[in-house]
Parts: C-alpha cells; structure tokens; sequence
C-alpha cells in the first residue's frame, strides 16, 4: 500500500500557493511535492499543465520555491531583498515561454508555450515579482504559527490577517490556546 501524500494547500495567490508546497518549516516539515509527478500534478491543480517533469526540473522547482520564500520573508520583514534569490526568480521568469490569454469568460489564463516544467516556472516566477515588487494590492506576511512561518500574501481589507491558512494553523492556534487555558483554570473541556 503507496503512503498517502500530503494534501495541497492552495490559496488565491499562486506564487505563495507554490511556496506551500513546503509547509511547516519551523517544525517538522512536510514535503508535498516530493517526486516529479507530484509537480506535475500541483502544476495541473494550478492551471498549468506540463507534459512531464525529470528530477532535475523538480529539483530546479524547489529552488525557485525557496526563493521565492527567501524574497517574501525578506519584504515581510522588512529586510533587503537578498539578490541570489531574486537572480532565480528573474532566471526563471526569462527562461519559460508562456502567454497570458483571455478566455470567452474573460478570465486570465497561461498558455505555456511548451507545455514545459520551465514554461510553468516561468509563470509562478512572474507571479512571485508582480507581488514582491508591491504591483498588487496587497501585503507580503508570515504566518503567526511559530512552527509554520509560511509566507502568504494578504488581501484582507486590514491587511493583519495572521495566519496562512485559518483552517489549518490557525485552527491549531486556537485549540492550542484554547486547551492551555483550561489546564490553567482547572478544567478539561469536556462535559
């Protein structure tokens, strides 16, 4: 029996869906695109379908994520950019070939040239400077959860969301807080 794998996390923003390929970094990480096909298949959920994917491309994927990451924790700081990361962002952006084509609903989508893992790249490369460089209303932050620390870019009208994902850290968050305040007082919670 195949060990099941780790669900996506997706969110609207994909450079920062892309970078949630790798979650909690602080703690015990969890891997989600641990073997090509697993690229191919968050590239395919993400609307960028690639006719395959060598360890090689996987292994340049994941150093495109890990910059990406670098750069927004960098902005969510408010650190300077640290210019290797931003050197792969700009590689990978140039290297692809893909187009931004509207459909008859006139929403935006990619059309890769290739339908190649460097085409694809190419895209979440573009979409990583267009929020890096402020061009979108929004924020650049990282999760409050001290074990995930995920870079996620905030569109809330406030902009102080806290947490990447409410379902998943910031859920923990609150059970956690949650629990310790009833050990506090005394009580288990249960009725």
């Amino acid at each position: 029996m195949q060990d099941q794998l780790p669900d996506f996390r997706l969110g609207n923003v994909l450079a920062t869906s892309f970078t949630a390929t790798l979650t909690e970094r602080r703690g015990n990480a969890v891997e989600r695109i641990p073997t090509p096909q697993r690229l191919v298949d968050w590239l395919v959920v993400n609307g960028l379908a690639v006719g395959g994917c060598t360890t090689a491309q996987l292994e340049h994927a994941r150093e495109l994520r890990e910059a990406i990451h670098t750069a927004a924790t960098a902005i969510a700081t408010q650190d300077a950019l640290p210019a290797t990361a931003i050197q792969i962002i700009n590689d990978c952006s140039i290297q692809g070939r893909a187009a931004a084509i509207l459909t008859l609903e006139g929403n935006r989508q990619w059309q890769l040239g290739t339908a190649s893992v460097e085409d694809a790249l190419s895209v979440i490369a573009a979409d990583a400077t267009s929020i890096i460089s402020g061009e979108r209303d929004g924020k650049l932050a990282l999760c409050a959860s001290p074990t995930c620390q995920a870079a996620f870019f905030d569109t809330s009208q406030s902009r102080t969301r806290k947490w990447c994902d409410m379902n998943t850290c910031g859920n923990r968050q609150k059970k956690a807080r949650f629990t310790a305040n009833h050990r506090k007082n005394g009580t288990t919670g249960d009725s």
